[in-house]
C-alpha cells in the first residue's frame, strides 16, 4: 500500500490502513517519544494518542510531506504537551545510545568485569547528563533529540519543527554549546 493509499484508507475509516499505519511506524514514533520523556510506559501511551490522532485527522494530511514526518511531528507535539501537563515529572532524555546506556543498564568496557562502582559511575553520568539536557530550551532540547537519538538530519528536522533548515542548524549548535558549558566541570576538573 502506497503512502496516498494509506491516507485515503485511514480517511475512509478503513482499519487495516490503521493496522498497516501502526506496523509501519510504531516503532519510530515510539522511539521519539522515548528520547523525550524516556519513561517506555509513557512513551507507549503517548504513541498510542499519536496514531489515534494521525487516523482521526489524516484526511487534513496534505501530502507536502512523509507520513513519516507527519507522525514525528504529532509525537513531537503530543510528548511536548504531556511533559507540560504533568509539571511533576521530570524531562529525561534518552543518552544511551550515545554512551550504551540504556534504561536499566550501564556502562561496560567489555574488556573489564562489571563491579558496583561501574555501575555507580555510569548512573551519575547518566543522571548528570540528563538534567543537563533536561536544562536546555524546550527548541533546543527536542532539536538535539532529534538529531542525537533519532539520527534525524537537519532538513528532517526543519520538517518535523516546521522551521527552517538555519534555525535548525542555529538550535543544535546552541544546544552543544549549552550543554558545554553546563559538563564542562564534570569533564574537564
Amino acid at each position: 500500500m502506497t503512502d496516498s493509499e494509506l491516507i485515503s484508507g485511514l480517511s475512509s475509516g478503513n482499519p487495516e490502513a490503521g493496522r498497516l499505519l501502526v506496523e509501519r511506524f510504531q516503532q519510530q514514533v515510539i522511539n521519539v517519544c522515548i528520547g523525550l520523556l524516556h519513561n517506555r510506559f509513557d512513551a507507549e501511551d503517548v504513541a498510542q494518542d499519536v496514531f489515534i490522532e494521525a487516523m482521526r485527522n489524516a484526511h487534513r494530511f496534505r501530502g507536502e510531506s512523509k507520513i513519516s514526518t507527519w507522525l514525528y511531528r504529532i509525537a513531537v507535539n503530543r510528548s511536548l504537551n504531556y511533559l507540560r501537563n504533568n509539571k511533576r515529572q521530570k524531562l529525561m532524555v534518552e543518552i544511551g545510545s550515545v554512551f550504551g546506556l540504556f534504561e536499566g543498564e550501564t556502562i561496560r568496557d567489555s574488556r573489564e568485569p562489571a563491579t558496583n562502582f561501574n555501575q555507580l559511575e555510569a548512573e551519575e553520568l547518566k543522571r548528570i547528563l540528563k538534567t543537563a539536557i533536561d536544562s536546555l530550551p524546550e527548541n533546543q532540547k527536542v532539536a538535539f533529540t532529534l538529531n542525537k537519538f533519532e539520527e534525524l538530519s537537519y532538513n528532517e528536522i526543519a520538517e518535523v519543527m516546521e522551521t527552517s533548515l538555519s534555525a535548525v542548524e542555529s538550535l543544535i549548535h546552541r544546544a552543544k554549546r549549552n550543554l558545554q558549558k553546563k559538563l564542562k566541570h564534570y569533564f574537564n576538573p
